[in-house]
C-alpha cells in the first residue's frame, strides 16, 4: 500500500478521475472525539492522504472490507455504524453508502454501538481461529446481520463452514 500527500490541485484531479476508474474509494476521517471513519479490516491497494484528518482508501473490484462510522457531539455519541461491503466491478449493480464511491454490495449493516461491538466480537473470534475476515462467506455476514436485526445471537463462524465456503467458491470459478 502506498501513501502520499496531495496538493489541492492533485486532489481536484483525483476527485474528477474517480467516476471513471474501476476502483472503489472509501473516505476515511479521524477527528478525535468528534468523527471517526475507519476500516476494521480490508486491504486497500492504495491509500491517498488528503490532509492530516482525511485520507482515501482505494480497493480493487471484489475485495471485502469492514467500514466503521462513528460521530459524537457535546451530548455524546450520535451515530455508530459498521458495514461489511464487497467492492463492485464496472457494470455491476450496487448499493450506495455514504463515503464509499461508487458503492458496493453490502453484506452486513448494523447501527448502534452495542450491535457494532457485537460484530467486532465476531470479527475477533474469526481472526482468533486463523481466518481473515474478508475471506469469510458472504452468507455468514448476512446471517449475522439478520440475527442482530431481530436481537438474536448469531452463530459463530467455524473452520468447517469456511472450508465448505472455499470449496463452493472454487467450484463456481
Amino acid at each position: 500500500m502506498t501513501m502520499r500527500a496531495l496538493s489541492p490541485i492533485q486532489q481536484a484531479a483525483l476527485d474528477s478521475r474517480r467516476p471513471f476508474d474501476n476502483l472503489t474509494h472509501v473516505e476515511l476521517t479521524i477527528v478525535p472525539k468528534k468523527v471517526e471513519q475507519w476500516l476494521r479490516f480490508g486491504d486497500p491497494i492504495e491509500r491517498t492522504v488528503i490532509n492530516r484528518i482525511r485520507s482515501v482508501a482505494s480497493f480493487k473490484p471484489g475485495q471485502v472490507f469492514g467500514f466503521v462510522r462513528w460521530a459524537a457531539n457535546n451530548s455524546g455519541t450520535i451515530i455508530s455504524r459498521l458495514d461489511i461491503v464487497r467492492t463492485i466491478d464496472r457494470g455491476e449493480a450496487y448499493q450506495t453508502l455514504p463515503f464509499v464511491r461508487p458503492g458496493g454490495e453490502i453484506f452486513l449493516r448494523v447501527e448502534s454501538w452495542p450491535k457494532v461491538e457485537r460484530v467486532f466480537q465476531e470479527v475477533d473470534a474469526i481472526e482468533a481461529i486463523g481466518i481473515y475476515p474478508p475471506d469469510v462467506s458472504p452468507a455468514y455476514w448476512r446471517h449475522v446481520h439478520n440475527r442482530l436485526a431481530v436481537n438474536q445471537e448469531p452463530r459463530h463462524y467455524t473452520r468447517i463452514q469456511h472450508r465448505a465456503w472455499l470449496l463452493r467458491a472454487s467450484a463456481q470459478s
